[in-house]
C-alpha cells in the first residue's frame, strides 16, 4: 500500500490511518506528547492558556521535523486555588503519572523509541508526574518550555510567572482573539512566594484575577520573540536542529 506523507504539515496521530502512522514511525520513531492544563491565568486569558502554547509548539515541531504528534493531554496537576474557580479542573500527581505510564506502554508497543513530553505548566507536582514516567525501553524526555531562559526578552519580570508578561505575550501572538487585555491586572510577588506556589503550597491571593506578574507589559511582538526563542531552543536541544535564530 502506497503511503502519502504531506510535507510541512503537523503529523497529528488522531488524524492519521494506521499505515501512515507506521510509515512515520519507520522513518522517525519519536513521539511528541503535549501535556497541558486547565486552570485560571487571570481574567484576561483562557483557561487552557498552557495547553494552547504547548499544542502550537508540538504542531510546529511536528510540521518541521516530520515527527509524529500525539493527542494532547488536556489536564495537568494544578496548584491549589484559594477559592474554587468555575471551569478549572486538574488531576492528582499519581493520576497523571499513571495515565502517562499507560500511554507510554501502549506507544512503546507501536514502535515508539522516544517520548518527548512537552509542557508549559511550571508546577512542581505536575513536572514530577512527567519526570517519573516509567518505560520498558523507550527514552523519555520532559521539556519544560519555561525552563528556557527568557529573562532578556522581558521588561517587568526576571522569569515566567503565571498569567503574566510571558503567558499574555505568547497568547497575543498565538491566539490574540482569546486575550482580553483590558481585564489584565498586575500582581507581583517575591521570588520566595513564587517558589512556594510552584512547589504546590497554597500561595497568597493571586491578585483579584488569579494571575501573577505584569501582564500589562505584554505585546504580540514580544510574544513572537518569546515563541521564536522557545521554538529555537527546543528544536536545537531536543530534536537536534541547527539554530533557527541568530545568537
Amino acid at each position: 500500500m502506497s503511503v502519502s506523507l504531506p510535507a510541512g504539515r503537523p503529523r497529528r496521530l488522531k488524524e492519521l490511518s494506521p499505515p501512515v502512522v507506521a510509515e512515520i514511525l519507520r522513518r522517525d520513531p519519536r513521539l511528541l506528547v503535549p501535556v497541558g492544563a486547565t486552570e485560571p491565568h487571570g481574567a484576561h486569558l483562557p483557561m487552557g492558556c498552557d495547553t494552547i502554547i504547548v499544542e502550537r509548539l508540538a504542531d510546529d515541531l511536528s510540521a518541521r521535523f516530520g515527527v509524529l504528534r500525539a493527542p494532547t493531554v488536556e489536564y495537568g496537576v494544578n496548584a491549589p486555588p484559594s477559592t474554587p474557580t468555575l471551569g478549572a479542573a486538574g488531576v492528582r500527581k499519581k493520576t497523571l503519572h499513571r495515565l502517562l505510564n499507560d500511554l507510554a506502554a501502549a506507544w512503546e508497543g507501536c514502535g515508539v523509541d522516544e517520548l518527548i513530553l512537552l509542557t508549559a505548566h511550571a508546577h512542581d507536582p505536575h513536572q514530577e508526574a512527567l519526570a517519573t514516567v516509567i518505560t520498558a525501553r523507550a527514552r523519555v524526555r520532559v521539556v519544560d518550555l519555561f525552563a528556557i531562559d527568557l529573562g532578556d526578552l522581558l521588561e517587568g519580570q526576571l522569569e515566567p510567572m503565571h498569567g503574566d508578561e510571558v503567558d499574555t505575550s505568547l497568547l497575543l501572538h498565538l491566539a490574540p482573539e482569546l486575550v482580553h487585555l483590558d481585564a489584565a491586572q498586575d500582581y507581583m510577588v517575591e521570588r520566595g512566594v513564587l517558589r512556594r506556589f510552584r512547589r504546590g503550597r497554597q500561595p497568597p491571593e493571586r491578585g483579584v484575577t488569579g494571575s501573577l506578574g505584569r501582564p500589562s507589559l505584554a505585546s504580540a511582538d514580544k510574544g513572537r520573540r518569546l515563541y521564536e526563542r522557545i521554538l529555537d531552543r527546543v528544536a536545537q536541544r531536543v530534536l537536534g536542529a541547527p539554530p533557527l535564530l541568530d545568537e
